[in-house]
């Protein structure tokens, strides 16, 4: 599976007040609100890896699909949130409280720099298991669940923020017990 991401480049980084902001979006509308925001000069980050679909005639087809459904991320300061919900397409801004609630920096750019080097998909969010810490490699620091598919050691990163999660393929000596 491949992955890529939407998103306006060359954006300067240094600004101290822009926040990563998640906007929950109407379903299956991740790509159209990532356009109109490009559009709008926001800059976005739209996780999509790819997944073969078979048409009713039998022809597979790969299609890109965003990594957490009805999700996009902002990169804006908090008073331009509204600018953010003018955009059709988006619901809300995630928030606590009344207040957007902003993601850590370094989870989004763990993901922006890790996407197209690894394999990710999409898993369904887990309260249960043992956690572990990524302990090298470009998502150093990130902790997650440990489970196994087939032989393939995977660790599921959940943002907790949107409740949702990815599961990313990893090697057993890229990983440490997360202590209690």
């Amino acid at each position: 599976m491949a992955l890529s991401s939407l998103g306006r480049p060359g954006v300067e980084r240094s600004d101290q007040r822009l926040n990563w902001f998640a906007a929950y979006t109407t379903p299956r509308h991740e790509k159209a609100v990532a356009r109109h925001l490009q559009v709008r000069h926001i800059e976005s980050f739209l996780p999509l890896y790819t997944s073969i679909r078979r048409w009713r005639n039998g022809c597979r087809v790969p299609v890109a699909k965003p990594l957490f459904p009805s999700y996009i991320f902002v990169h804006i300061e908090r008073r331009d949130s509204v600018k953010v919900l003018q955009v059709p397409g988006v619901v809300s801004i995630v928030r606590t409280g009344r207040e957007p609630s902003a993601l850590p920096i370094s989870e989004i750019e763990s993901l922006r720099s890790a996407l197209p080097l690894r394999q990710f998909e999409p898993h369904p969010y887990l309260i249960e298991g043992e956690k572990v810490r990524i302990t090298s490699g470009l998502l150093a620091g990130m902790s997650g669940v440990l489970v196994r598919r087939k032989n393939n050691l995977r660790v599921v990163l959940t943002l907790d923020l949107i409740r949702l999660s990815v599961a990313v393929e990893i090697g057993i000596d890229e990983i440490e017990p997360l202590k209690r």
